[in-house]
């Protein structure tokens, strides 16, 4: 089985994607590609979409982390990556649904948002990618990181994002306390949720929130090392009110 994996190193499913390869001990390679730049590289290579994780496996090309994670789990089944009891598949399959489709927009909002209106989260990005000169890079990079943001409308809802916190800490929480995530062998959802709560946890704005909850735990054990923090700063301090509020209340 041949299989190469493109990725860039602050998406969160690129992570996920890596992790259950790694879960399932296969052999695969990497390629890390330019953050911004990588829609057009990945068309380059052949694929239709400009997102990450893409994959090609025995030169079939996937995009979607859960169109990979099904495709892995028909290559390879042993360790599973979905419970085989079909009432328990589901309730994995609906938390990895959650956490790819919703979850991981608020942490993509955020960091998109900070990549635009504060250069330095541009220079610790390229720094952790390997970028030569990147101060260069950082400023060159300005105007791709608009555009990011702006797919995701990251301006007009940086602070519902940041708001929404608390809730989706919350419904993680309940996910592991119901045994749907959280178990010894990570499934589908544990790599699609732990490594966004992991991407929040890099905001250091955000972190005194979720440390000690069971979600940052998780997050912790999934994914120990994620490139570099963002210090704190990065983030209107009446922006985070919401986001204590919240928290204080769960």
């Amino acid at each position: 089985m041949e299989i190469t994996l493109y990725g860039i190193p602050p998406s969160p499913p690129s992570h996920s994607v890596r992790l259950m390869l790694e879960s399932k001990r296969i052999a695969y390679k990497s390629v890390s590609l330019l953050p911004g730049l990588h829609p057009a590289l990945l068309r380059t290579r052949g694929f239709r979409g400009g997102t990450v994780p893409a994959m090609k496996i025995d030169g079939r090309k996937l995009q979607n982390s859960r169109a990979i994670s099904r495709a892995l789990e028909d290559a390879q089944p042993e360790p599973p990556l979905f419970p085989a009891d079909p009432e328990w598949r589901i309730e994995v399959e609906e938390a990895e649904r959650w956490g790819e489709e919703d979850f991981q927009n608020l942490p993509r909002r955020i960091l998109r948002w900070m990549a635009v209106h504060r250069p330095e989260v541009r220079l610790i990005i390229a720094r952790d990618v390997g970028i030569p000169l990147p101060s260069l890079a950082a400023r060159a990079n300005a105007p791709v990181a608009w555009v990011m943001a702006k797919k995701v409308d990251a301006e007009r809802h940086i602070r519902e994002s940041i708001a929404q916190v608390p809730e989706a800490l919350i419904h993680i929480d309940r996910l592991i306390a119901t045994g749907v995530i959280g178990g010894d062998q990570p499934n589908a959802a544990d790599f699609q949720i732990a490594t966004s709560v992991r991407s929040l946890l890099s905001i250091r704005d955000l972190r005194p929130g979720l440390e000690g909850r069971p979600a940052a735990d998780l997050a912790m054990r999934i994914l120990p090392e994620l490139g570099s923090d963002f210090p704190a700063g990065m983030l209107p301090g009446w922006w985070l009110a919401p986001l204590s509020r919240g928290l204080a209340r769960s």
